[in-house]
């Protein structure tokens, strides 16, 4: 541990903030994390970890706690809109034979593990709070708290999400969410004998995945065009999302009539923002959905997250200045961050576009060439 950070505060207890937490709790490095919302609850049904995702948790020492509550799997295969197999791509083993290329887990069952595990190692949790205001000098960052306290840190962490509070008070209005013209749609189902893989379904006329939970269950996702960021009524959303998978045969189309209860459905419209410039200014610094929120199309958001943290953990524990540590943090995220962000953009505008001529599957290749790469 470097004598000059020994506090950090994390601001947001998802995903990327837990991660961070852990990973400078492992470090010795002290972390208090604030989430803004009161009841700690996660949005969303499920979540998939490929490969460079699980060799990161193994390294977290995190995946041990949810393998059992998890899927693993092996292998992503791609179909046609009929079902037909187009290409079956073989996962990678990064984190080692004795753990499995591909996981898929419930994002209820991921944070409980990862919030438990970021307690249990000394993590001070407050809930329902955020930050007020902050003053930084060379030496550290004077944060005032929404309830009235204050503190003094190292570091502050920014893990506060696509609309990040913290963002905000770094670079004003510069980065603002921006809707892509499309949402995704998920829901729950028994999970099927034939699904012990992600499998992915697409072409001109539309796309769903069926992804692997646990033993009994799996859910699927689509994506779909919703011009003008369309607020539906609640009620509508099980016919709509039978509407918007409705040219997919198959296996989807099978299970299309299943989609019966529109409170199961979890519809998100996409919101991406980019911050194309150093995501540190002084000794605050931004990581995950709060600096690179992308779309789903790759897989890879929360995995781009996860990196982040334990990057930062390594980077933070090195020689230098911090600024010159956040410099080394930056120059080995930034590119590979961007490359997900707009990729996994591009293939939405490509799906909107009904692009025939799109290379998903190249897309798909190379991106898990690309993160199969050291960090």
């Amino acid at each position: 541990m470097s004598s000059d950070i020994s506090k950090v505060l994390v601001v947001g207890g998802g995903i990327g903030g837990l991660c961070a937490a852990i990973a400078l709790r492992r470090q010795g490095i002290a972390v208090d994390l604030v989430e803004i919302k009161s009841e700690w609850t996660v949005y969303g049904v499920g979540i998939i970890q490929q490969s460079n995702v699980v060799r990161e948790m193994a390294r977290l020492g995190v995946l041990e706690g949810y393998l059992e509550a998890a899927y693993a799997f092996e292998d992503v295969g791609i179909y046609d809109l009929q079902g037909n197999a187009l290409v079956r791509i073989p996962g990678q083993r990064l984190a080692g034979p004795e753990y499995p290329a591909n996981v898929g887990i419930s994002r209820l069952s991921l944070h409980q593990v990862l919030s438990t595990t970021a307690i249990d190692l000394g993590t001070q949790v407050r809930l329902g709070l955020s930050v007020e205001s902050f003053q930084q000098d060379a030496a550290g960052v004077d944060v005032s708290f929404t309830d009235g306290s204050a503190a003094r840190y190292d570091l502050v962490v920014g893990a506060d999400g696509v609309y990040s509070k913290i963002r905000g008070m770094l670079f004003g209005d510069t980065y603002k969410p921006r809707f892509t013209g499309q949402a995704v749609w998920r829901y729950n189902f028994p999970r099927h004998p034939s699904i012990d893989h992600l499998a992915s379904y697409v072409g001109a006329e539309g796309n769903a995945g069926l992804v692997p939970l646990s033993d009994d269950l799996m859910y699927m996702f689509s994506t779909s065009h919703e011009p003008g960021n369309p607020r539906y009524e609640p009620a509508q959303l099980a016919e709509l999302m039978r509407d918007r998978i409705s040219k997919i045969a198959g296996l989807v189309g099978e299970l299309r009539e299943q989609i019966t209860d529109s409170s199961q459905v979890v519809y998100k419209p996409m919101e991406v923002v980019f911050v194309n410039e150093p995501w540190f200014k002084g000794r605050v610094l931004l990581i995950g959905d709060a600096a690179h929120a992308t779309t789903p199309h790759l897989g890879q958001g929360a995995g781009m997250a996860i990196e982040d943290a334990l990057v930062l953990s390594l980077e933070l524990c090195g020689s230098g200045s911090v600024e010159e540590r956040l410099e080394r943090f930056m120059t080995r995220r930034f590119e590979r961050c961007k490359y997900i962000s707009e990729n996994s953009i591009m293939a939405g505008e490509r799906e909107m576009a009904r692009d025939a001529t799109f290379d998903r599957i190249g897309l798909t290749k190379a991106m898990l060439k690309l993160t199969a790469e050291p960090i």
